[in-house]
């Protein structure tokens, strides 16, 4: 049996609930080698040096498949808890880089100038981009309560904005950033890339970029 037929075997399909081929056959490889030394050319035998190599390269296939089983059942052990740990997250308010939605209560904020500003603007964005309003907020580093109001301080409609922090010193732009708001945390999945939170008007943010988590907080 040659190495190039051993990996073939090892990668045939398997039945779902079934453990591994490669696992479960480990006594037809040992059937299959009697039956090729028992059957060998007398005047041309098999160097005993090969059936090492046969041997060798089984186990190490075998190893394998047995390592990725243990890996696979390992992270999904992991998956479960990290969801039962995020469990606990739903209610709370989460911050983070990620879209605010406005429907008339207060977003608080974290605005975080550039060191050397004496001036800075936070700066709303619609859903399509578009600024809709640039309001004059303190050049310090702390929290700030949004209101939804546009450029001509009337309510914005419903919806999801994008906001960033314009930093000043005089009339230089120093930088443009974006801000972490909070949001209540409403729903915790899993996805292909990990954990993923729901927040207040269905925006989703993974679970890696929350940077800070608070009890909710009454509305001003």
């Amino acid at each position: 049996m040659t190495t190039a037929a051993i990996s073939a075997f090892s990668a045939a399909p398997q039945t779902a609930g079934a453990k591994p081929l490669i696992s479960s056959d480990f006594d037809t490889f040992l059937k299959m080698l009697t039956a090729q030394m028992q059957n060998q050319d007398p005047l041309n035998p098999i160097d005993s040096t090969d059936y090492a190599t046969q041997l060798a390269t089984f186990s190490g296939v075998e190893q394998q498949a047995r390592t990725n089983e243990l890996l696979t059942n390992l992270s999904s052990q992991m998956s479960v808890l990290s969801m039962s740990q995020l469990a606990s997250w739903v209610g709370q308010e989460a911050r983070a880089d990620a879209p605010v939605w406005m429907e008339g209560d207060p977003v608080t904020m974290q605005l975080s100038p550039a060191i050397g500003a004496d001036r800075a603007m936070l700066v709303v964005y619609d859903a399509w981009g578009a600024v809709v309003s640039r309001e004059e907020v303190a050049a310090e580093a702390g929290l700030y309560d949004w209101h939804g109001s546009d450029a001509a301080g009337d309510p914005l409609p419903e919806g999801a904005y994008m906001l960033s922090l314009e930093s000043y010193s005089g009339e230089t732009l120093l930088g443009e950033t974006a801000v972490e708001s909070y949001a209540r945390i409403i729903e915790a999945r899993s996805g292909p890339a990990g954990a993923i939170l729901v927040l207040d008007g269905g925006i989703e943010v993974p679970a890696s970029r929350i940077s800070a988590l608070r009890a909710p907080s009454t509305a001003i």
